[in-house]
């Protein structure tokens, strides 16, 4: 029942956790490190752009579970991000974890992180894309039972600034799992109040104000020995947080399939989008992606992917073709 537990709380709580090492397991107290590192050769559908090798992960995590009860525990975690050269910390939080699921309280990612069917690596475009899924203020409860399992975010408005809810539910029999995602976002972007209050309300500079995102997405994926389907829907609508007015409003559609070859994956996907850009009109896009990866031990894999994109004023500046060759280092 611990050990059960104790997973759970590593697993579910930590959103960059990759159940890596081992650092310390005694007298009720749990320890784990883990890590990523990702390297891509890549020249992705920007237009006159050269390929270059991009540094695209780099994660460094610690994450503890002490055990205060039989049916409790306390849970921590931090994580660091540096693909550039400076160190993010993006998780920092605590919290509680049992037979009731798992609550925790501080900076960490949020339940919509989790979303999305795509098995691309870089070149699916115009997929589910909520813009913002972490924050320093979130609050979160995720359970799962094996069969059923539900999740639940928000990230804490202070002094008018951005606050997000967000939330997920799902089911899985046999190979099937079907789940739903919904998002509410409110001043995503935004640059901060700048010309002070009038009537209670924050006052700023127009254009500055940011998005209200609102939307959901839909998924269902089916394994079956070797194969691996799947598919979803979603709509976007993007307003400006001060002027009400819609940016965009999209749907999004997605199929993918995967075939696994004893250590080699091959994989296969499309991405539909259709809808209206305040600038643009009535736009449509389509994507195209193939990749395969071969995973050489159960931490590394390296893999090679191919993209199309044929859109419809949606992008600007952009080309019809890119690629990406990867090598990616667990712990």
């Amino acid at each position: 029942m611990k050990k059960t537990l104790l997973a759970l709380a590593v697993l579910t709580a930590a959103g960059s956790a990759n159940a890596g090492i081992n650092l310390y397991d005694a007298n009720g107290v749990k320890v784990d490190l883990s890590g990523a590192v990702e390297v891509q050769l890549y020249d992705g559908y920007e237009k006159n752009a050269d390929s270059t090798i991009r540094l695209d992960d780099g994660d460094l995590a610690l994450n503890a579970t002490v055990a205060v009860s039989e049916n409790l525990n306390v849970v921590s975690g931090t994580a660091f991000k540096y693909e550039s050269k400076e160190v993010k910390n993006y998780e920092l939080w605590a919290g509680f974890s049992g037979d009731f699921g798992t609550l925790t309280f501080g900076r960490q990612l949020l339940v919509s992180d989790d979303s999305g069917i795509g098995k691309d690596y870089e070149m699916g475009l115009e997929q589910i894309s909520f813009v913002q899924t972490e924050g320093d203020r979130v609050a979160k409860y995720v359970y799962d039972n094996g069969a059923f399992y539900t999740a639940i975010s928000h990230n804490m408005d202070t002094d008018h600034s951005t606050t997000i809810t967000d939330g997920r539910v799902g089911f899985r029999t046999g190979g099937l799992d079907v789940r739903v995602y919904g998002y509410d976002g409110k001043r995503i972007s935004a640059e901060g109040i700048s010309l002070g209050h009038e009537n209670n309300k924050p006052v700023v500079i127009p254009g500055k104000a940011g998005d209200d995102i609102r939307g959901y997405n839909l998924e269902a994926e089916y394994a079956m020995g070797a194969v691996n389907l799947a598919a979803s829907f979603g709509q976007m609508k993007y307003k400006a947080s001060d002027t009400k007015k819609v940016q965009k409003d999209l749907d999004l559609y997605e199929v993918n399939g995967s075939y696994t070859l004893e250590k080699t994956t091959f994989a296969l996907g499309y991405v539909h989008a259709n809808g209206h850009h305040a600038d643009k009109g009535k736009v449509q896009h389509d994507n195209v992606y193939a990749n395969v990866t071969q995973q050489l031990h159960s931490n590394v894999k390296v893999y090679a992917e191919v993209g199309y994109s044929d859109n419809d004023k949606v992008f600007d500046d952009v080309e019809e073709f890119g690629y990406v060759a990867g090598l990616e280092v667990k712990f």
